[in-house]
């Protein structure tokens, strides 16, 4: 049987469209997505740049004060609610990154990323401006994390955050398209056509740690795919740390009913119709809604004998367009990854 978040029986008939207004297919969204920074916008990034350095020589220090931006924050502030309310994916173009060096443009991405939301740590570690680079763990390694695994494609999924935001540093000798699809139009979609089988993405998945639970706690969690609050649809959807949650002897063993669910979700994922696909170029920086939107990222290769090595920064972000309230438990920062709660983190004290 079928869970919501309250633990309640999912009666299929029960089961609506949620947020049709975010729903969206390639052929639909163009490049509505596309936000291209001007000259002045880009001049602006510079002076905030200058000030930032002035007040503090830490970039985990920099707030949203320490880097002021007159014009583009009001545009910020607009993709900020595109993402939360509309299309749940943003690309922005033109990041000087050649010219200011890998680290002044990680700093300036800091500074884009604080107009969006306060930053979440994403490991256990408490990291919270991470590295996307092959840092030579295996794909088969079950304590490894897909940002530190190189070269291989990654399946559709979601991170543990409002917003995840990625900066090209460097794309790379070929390959590397980041794929995001509208999860919002593949739960619609299934509600409409195959509630029954909708049904099954409310209820209880169990998700892999990844060697990263509390001591002495349970290597697995559950969570469903599908949950609802109010009128809000929140997503969360892992299919690697699903199928290694099998490695642990007191996981719950995935339904066959389930697993055609999840079949289902990949198959969609992977139809054109419900996904764009971006070459990210050095400058480039692209946010995603966790909750609305699975993102994927097809193979890739480096040439390290010639220095192109592909290379991404990291953020998640919390917004402030969603409270507490608005989400699920276990959607907020207390409860959503649980390392940092297991490590006696406080939300507070994540704050810059």
């Amino acid at each position: 049987m079928t869970t919501t978040d309250h633990d309640l029986p999912v009666d299929p008939a029960t089961l609506v469209p949620l947020e049709e207004a975010c729903e969206w297919r390639r052929d639909t969204v163009g490049d509505r997505y596309v936000f291209r920074l001007t000259e002045e916008h880009v001049a602006e990034l510079d002076a905030a740049l200058v000030e930032a350095e002035a007040r503090t020589d830490d970039v985990l220090d920099i707030t949203r004060d320490d880097f002021p931006l007159p014009t583009l924050g009001a545009e910020l502030a607009r993709l900020t609610d595109d993402l939360v309310n509309g299309l749940g994916v943003a690309l922005i173009r033109g990041v000087p990154v050649a010219r200011l060096g890998k680290e002044r443009a990680s700093t300036v991405y800091w500074g884009i990323g604080a107009h969006l939301g306060r930053p979440w740590p994403q490991n256990a570690k408490g990291h919270l401006l991470g590295d996307v680079t092959d840092q030579g763990r295996g794909y088969d390694d079950p304590t490894s994390r897909g940002n530190e695994i190189g070269g291989v494609p990654f399946p559709f999924h979601s991170d543990g955050s409002d917003l995840v935001g990625l900066l090209c540093l460097d794309a790379g000798a070929g390959g590397g398209a980041s794929i995001v699809a509208n999860a919002v139009s593949i739960h619609n979609e299934l509600v409409r056509d195959d509630p029954e089988l909708a049904a099954e993405l409310y209820g209880t998945f169990p998700y892999d740690y990844r060697g990263e639970q509390a001591p002495g706690g349970k290597g697995w969690y559950t969570m469903p795919v599908f949950t609802r609050r109010g009128e809000r649809l929140f997503v969360r959807y892992i299919r690697p740390y699903i199928e290694s949650s099998r490695r642990h002897d007191d996981a719950p063993v995935v339904s066959a009913a389930a697993r055609a669910a999840m079949d289902r979700v990949d198959a969609m994922c992977a139809d054109p119709q419900f996904h764009v696909a971006m070459q990210l170029e050095p400058g480039d920086v692209q946010f995603v809604n966790n909750y609305h939107v699975l993102h994927a990222r097809s193979a890739y290769t480096d040439d390290r004998e010639h220095g192109r090595i592909r290379h991404l920064k990291r953020l998640w972000l919390e917004t402030g367009l969603l409270t507490d309230d608005d989400k699920p438990e276990p959607f907020r920062l207390a409860g959503s990854s649980r390392w940092w709660a297991s490590k006696g983190r406080t939300k507070s004290e994540l704050e810059v």
